[in-house]
């Protein structure tokens, strides 16, 4: 077996983690994509923007709730809530963006260079969580079986705008086989609160992607033999909209590099 904190460790081991013991991990410095992390826990997206942005960010995120599902906040300054009961925000993410005008100055693996206490956090919601009910149907996820990153695309379909935010809808995507397309759409489609069903299915072109090859964030993945592309919304998707829309500060999670939260997935599932 290999160590509990080596970035070795085995699809099992990775998880049968804790949300708590995951959080530790990365909080003391090891930084790996979060797929397969802590199976039956809901993950999450962070968008943190100074307390003079944040009702962009809130109205921004209501207005596109496909790809911007809120699942709690965090008051100016705050570190932590019920979502990672005990941990701290500043340090329980394996990898962070920081966006100064617009452009990614760096990818630290905490916040302590750059906490302010007028920084409000956005926890929303992400499409790892509903990869266990889709493992549990039997429906293969290349990007775990293939040990990388989740691909991430800018799209031709735009966000509503709203204040100072505007930009394109980012979208991950994952083949699935033809044969169970149907029950990918039916699966993901009772958890609206982190995603829900997909955006498109197929012609990438369609959706103004031209190359699988060539992700804008995360990784590339081989698309077996009868398998279909399908695109779900994404919470990187208010990380395009600073990029587009070019705030002082802003701070993201590094796409795939989620917020392992202490919610159950079957907390966001629908009938």
């Amino acid at each position: 077996m290999a160590p509990t904190g080596s970035p070795t460790m085995t699809t099992r081991e990775r998880a049968s983690l804790a949300p708590a013991k995951a959080r530790e991990l990365f909080r003391n410095g090891l930084s790996v994509p979060t797929a397969g992390f802590c199976a039956g826990f809901a993950q999450a997206n962070l968008i943190i923007v100074p307390k003079a942005q944040a009702f962009d960010v809130l109205l921004f995120a209501q207005r596109n709730p496909k790809s911007c599902p809120v699942l709690g906040v965090l008051d100016a300054g705050e570190t932590s809530s019920e979502l990672l009961a005990g941990g701290d925000i500043r340090s329980d993410v394996p990898k962070y963006v920081v966006y100064e005008n617009g452009v990614k100055v760096a990818e630290p693996t905490d916040l302590d260079q750059y906490w302010r206490d007028d920084l409000v956090t956005f926890i929303v919601g992400c499409s790892f969580t509903f990869e266990t009910a889709l493992m549990e149907a039997g429906i293969s996820i290349a990007h775990i079986d293939q040990g990388v990153n989740v691909p991430m695309f800018k799209s031709n379909i735009r966000s509503a705008s709203a204040g100072s935010m505007a930009g394109p809808m980012v979208l991950s995507m994952r083949p699935i086989p033809a044969s169970q397309v149907a029950d990918a759409v039916r699966i993901t489609s009772r958890y609206p609160a982190v995603h829900g069903a997909p955006v498109h299915i197929g012609n990438p072109e369609e959706i103004g992607i031209t190359d699988l090859s060539a992700p804008d964030f995360g990784d590339p993945v081989q698309i077996p033999e009868g398998s279909i592309p399908v695109f779900w919304a994404c919470g990187v998707t208010p990380q395009a909209a600073v990029m587009e829309s070019r705030p002082a500060l802003a701070i993201g999670h590094a796409p795939g590099y989620m917020l392992i939260t202490d919610a159950k997935d079957s907390t966001y599932l629908v009938p």
